[in-house]
């Protein structure tokens, strides 16, 4: 929508993902993420938190993301989050007039500067009566409590190029050049 302010963030969970629903059984999950900029002390030569410029910023991500974000985001977390900036205004219960800034999440994942994470493709269909957006929360919690990849998941089996993963031929994966990859558009 034109207008809104769209922002990439980078920084660590300061606490753990809360994953809830809202009465009409669409999962929402809020998140605080703490930003804090590195500066380099010349006198020292070394880079340091600038403890003065820190951000923390609330976000909250919905439906099949907000799923997916509890069941894989942790506290202490490096994460990458991209998202519209809003600007809401309140009173809080002595009559002072406040303003907070919160992130509505478009994309969220772990940082990879200094981990690694195993990407599994999550299915789409549900049972649970909310129109396929998400697995309900009895389904949830048995998923997450198996956090198993399964073995039709194409994406966690085989290799590109091989017929375990993606498909192999003209497209970017592979085909006549003995599984390296083409400049070739797959379209």
């Amino acid at each position: 929508m034109a207008g809104e302010c769209v922002i990439t963030i980078i920084g660590n969970l300061v606490d753990e993902p809360e994953l809830r629903w809202t009465p009409s059984s669409v999962a929402v999950c809020k998140f605080r993420v703490a930003s804090t900029p590195r500066k380099l002390n010349r006198e020292t030569n070394t880079w340091e938190d600038d403890k003065d410029g820190s951000l923390f910023l609330t976000c909250s991500v919905w439906r099949q993301a907000a799923e997916n974000a509890a069941s894989t985001l942790q506290k202490g977390m490096r994460v990458i989050v991209q998202g519209r900036l809003k600007q809401r205004s309140y009173e809080d219960r002595e009559g002072v007039k406040r303003t907070v800034y919160e992130l509505d999440v478009d994309e969220v994942g772990p940082s990879l500067k200094s981990a690694t994470a195993k990407v599994t493709k999550v299915s789409s269909v549900s049972s649970s009566g909310s129109g396929g957006q998400g697995q309900g929360r009895e389904e949830f919690q048995r998923a997450r409590s198996q956090q198993g990849t399964p073995a039709e998941d194409s994406w966690a089996a085989g290799t590109p190029g091989t017929s375990g993963g993606a498909p192999a031929g003209g497209g970017w994966a592979g085909g006549s050049q003995g599984g390296g990859f083409s400049d070739e558009p797959p379209f």
